[in-house]
């Protein structure tokens, strides 16, 4: 991303720079809108695997399928990458717009949490502590992903993790 130009991707799309920025107004932000428009699309595909009429540990797997790179660049998690980069120097207003992402990842969580929970699918824990531990780990184990550490693969990570969700939730 650090190699996308204005002008350069002007050209791939077949606009002036000066176009573009008419539209985004900055880099940075049109970084952040991609990423909105690419989280709305997951979205949509997060909600429907949550809505399957399986047990919550299926659905839970699901949600750590759909969370975690592809791999080695994934585009969706190089996106992220940069926004999280560049959200240091980023004003108020965009680190909000920058947490709603994250949260409606988090609130999903909960929800599949307390409801696991609340049918005996899960032994009783505190559903945000949990999910915000949870979502750290996937966080830590995505990143070594989407930047290709040797020795770590999708196949790998999701197995320690599954492990992890095991361990701490099996009634």
């Amino acid at each position: 991303m650090d190699r996308l130009t204005m002008a350069g991707l002007g050209r791939e799309v077949g606009m002036s720079s000066g176009h573009i920025l008419y539209y985004f107004g900055t880099k940075d932000e049109l970084l952040l809108q991609t990423l909105q428009w690419s989280e709305e699309q997951l979205g949509t595909e997060r909600r429907a695997a949550l809505s399957r009429r399986v047990p919550a540990r299926e659905r839970l797997d699901a949600l750590v399928d759909l969370y975690l790179p592809d791999g080695h660049r994934d585009p969706r998690w190089t996106l992220w990458l940069e926004v999280w980069n560049r959200s240091r120097s980023a004003d108020e207003e965009a680190r909000e717009r920058q947490l709603d992402l994250e949260l409606a990842w988090h609130r999903d969580l909960v929800a599949l949490l307390v409801e696991g929970i609340s049918k005996g699918e899960f032994r009783p824990v505190d559903a945000e502590r949990f999910a915000t531990r949870t979502r750290a780990l996937l966080d830590g184990f995505g990143t070594h992903l989407v930047v290709g550490l040797p020795g770590t693969d999708r196949e790998q990570v999701r197995d320690h993790i599954r492990e992890f969700l095991d361990e701490s939730l099996t009634a």
